[in-house]
């Protein structure tokens, strides 16, 4: 019976410690910290590929030749990038990764979105209403953008077993808004091999 008793209370300590290993453990990182642990496309994917492409885009000549034709630096807008790749990416993400390496470069100036311009022309009518004249700002001062930037995300997977091999590519294009004309065409690739363990799923 003793034995027994014991035997019962050994398993039972044994669930317990086996229980409190499958507790959620959170650790917190580092932003610019780079982790990939699926595979997948991520935000450190994202910012580096922003990053690349836009210092690529502003080394070639169409801005020195806008510049030296306007005499000032251009307005970009960027406009749909479309995700065509074989999972969800948040393209809404890049595309503010986008904005942000585009405007810290310093080399051009950034018009709002579509969307973003919505709530700026509502924010306009509630100050012609309501705010000081001295204050409110006139409606039909909008700049309008020189150039558009669109894109594309796609993606091939090849995969046997608990191995896969994921390429990604990232075509970007830039438009001049005046005649449609292609002014830069960029693209940047990632490969990644994906070993899952023999136990993994």
């Amino acid at each position: 019976m003793l034995k027994k008793t014991c035997h019962w209370i050994l398993l039972l300590l044994v669930f317990l410690v086996v229980l409190a290993g499958c507790g959620t453990k959170v650790t917190r990182m580092d932003v610019a910290e780079d982790k990939d642990l699926s595979g997948r496309w991520n935000d450190t994917d994202s910012r580096l590929v922003a990053e690349e492409m836009v210092t690529d885009c502003l080394a070639r000549p169409w801005l020195n030749q806008y510049s030296m034709e306007t005499g000032k630096v251009p307005d970009v807008i960027v406009g749909r990038i479309a995700n065509r790749s074989t999972e969800h990416i948040s393209t809404a993400t890049f595309v503010k990764d986008l904005e942000r390496s585009l405007l810290n470069s310093g080399r051009v100036s950034f018009v709002a979105s579509a969307d973003e311009r919505t709530g700026v022309r509502a924010e306009r009518e509630d100050q012609a209403e309501h705010a000081a004249k001295s204050t409110a700002k006139a409606p039909r001062q909008e700049a309008g953008a020189d150039f558009m930037l669109i894109g594309s995300i796609n993606s091939i997977v090849d995969r046997e077993e608990k191995r896969q091999v994921v390429f990604y590519q990232v075509d970007l294009e830039l438009i001049d808004l005046v005649d449609n004309r292609k002014v830069w065409i960029g693209n940047k690739k990632i490969k990644k091999f994906i070993e899952r363990s023999k136990f993994g799923y």
